[in-house]
């Protein structure tokens, strides 16, 4: 077997194979002869069929049959042979298989690019620290009464935060549009979940008033045919309710599920809080360490990777959101950037785990487990699921060796800490 390699670009290459007669052949005479033991033809009792007449019958059907096993096989030692790296599928063109002859046919494909970690001796990086407070619990609670929310109703002007039950149509151009005209509506004066303008006019309205207001759609409202425009609504005041909320005693605490008293809940919330800062923390040291690794290291990135991690992130943002998306054509061409990061990302993470041969910790793997198992009402159960599911466990053990990369490289950074607000780093949008 001949073969010849060229680059076709920095990391494309084209691979060219001859494969001599003399093994086409042996392998098609060898397969006929397993063929006549076993085929049935008219005339001739099973496994007694002259191998002429297989010859005759068969010949070219089986060639084709072993030209195409070879192909695939040899195409494999080539590569191989050469020490390639393809980071796709070969793509075979120029098929010249003429019988008596060498066969011959070329593949082209990207190979993965070298990768030479550079050194993040020096390099900074800023990262943030933070606590869970004692006024942090208070405004969770805060948070958590104004889920068990009752209203009662009162004769006084409405104020923020109260509730207003009221019947409303609108009209732009003096004409009623589609949507405009609803009864019983329920409404928190202060929420924001009108247009701007609506809940600002109806502070100071009273049970029974009736009210015109004037706003203005804003120009990227989802309904084109109203959007920019200008509206009157017609309001009609049923009831005016105020917020009561709950007392923080112990059945408080019950009404969440904790039977041990209003201490032990608070405790309880104190504690997932601070377990959710935790992670929002990793998550950001890690990708300060992941975004210096990346910066310290440029790598030429083999398209067809690319290419497919964009549809992958093109799926899933089409899985999360189904419905609004479903009558939209997204173009890969919108995850290109993410998924270039990603690819290099993984290119690199790869090259670190390889020359430190780091080996996944089972400790952190149980540590992280248990960690999960945690945040659900059976952590057992969570547990359980997880050591009987190989794929979990998979998942779960890549995302500890991550852990391990960042903890090895931040060794080699420098690290500035800025201490932020527990409601800034929850209040963030998480990154990738």
């Amino acid at each position: 077997m001949q073969v010849s390699v060229e680059s076709t670009g920095t990391l494309g290459r084209k691979i060219t194979v001859q494969v001599p007669s003399e093994k086409i052949d042996d392998a098609v005479e060898k397969k006929l002869k397993d063929l006549s033991r076993s085929v049935k033809l008219d005339g001739f009792r099973p496994g007694k069929v002259p191998l002429k007449v297989v010859k005759q019958k068969f010949a070219g059907q089986v060639r084709q049959e072993v030209m195409g096993d070879v192909l695939q096989s040899t195409l494999y030692e080539a590569i191989n042979q050469e020490k390639l790296k393809p980071a796709e599928g070969p793509k075979v063109e120029d098929v010249k298989m003429e019988p008596g002859q060498a066969m011959e046919y070329s593949a082209t494909f990207e190979v993965y690019p070298e990768v030479k970690l550079a050194s993040l001796q020096g390099k900074k990086i800023e990262t943030t620290v933070s606590t869970v407070e004692d006024a942090d619990v208070d405004n969770m609670f805060e948070k958590l009464q104004t889920q068990r929310v009752t209203w009662e109703s009162v004769e006084r002007a409405a104020e923020e935060t109260d509730q207003v039950i009221i019947n409303f149509l609108g009209r732009i151009d003096g004409e009623a549009f589609e949507g405009g005209k609803a009864d019983n509506v329920p409404l928190v004066l202060g929420s924001n979940s009108m247009i701007p303008g609506f809940e600002e006019q109806l502070i100071g309205v009273k049970e029974g008033d009736s009210k015109t207001i004037t706003v203005t759609f804003p120009d990227d409202y989802q309904g084109k045919e109203v959007a920019g425009k200008e509206a009157e609504f017609d309001i009609e005041v049923l009831k005016v309710n105020k917020p009561v909320l709950p007392e923080l005693d112990d059945e408080f605490a019950k009404a969440f599920g904790v039977e041990d008293g209003l201490d032990a809940f608070r405790q309880e919330v104190r504690s997932n809080m601070e377990r959710e800062l935790a992670t929002r923390l990793q998550s950001g040291m890690k990708n300060a360490v992941m975004d210096a690794l990346l910066e310290a290291n440029e790598l030429e990135l083999p398209q067809a990777l690319v290419d497919d991690e964009a549809k992958n992130l093109m799926n899933q943002a089409m899985g999360d959101s189904a419905q609004a998306l479903k009558d939209v054509n997204l173009p890969t061409e919108l995850f290109e950037e993410q998924a270039r990061k990603r690819v290099a990302l993984g290119l690199l993470v790869g090259e670190v785990i390889q020359v430190n041969n780091l080996q996944v910790d089972k400790d952190q793997v149980m540590h992280k487990l248990e960690e999960i198992a945690g945040t659900y009402e059976q952590p057992d159960e969570v547990i359980k699921a997880y050591r009987q599911n190989p794929k979990l466990l998979q998942s779960l053990e890549g995302l500890v060796l991550e852990d391990q990369v960042v903890e090895l490289l931040a060794k080699e950074l420098e690290i500035e800490e800025k201490t932020v607000p527990f409601d800034d780093i929850m209040n963030e949008k998480p990154s990738e």
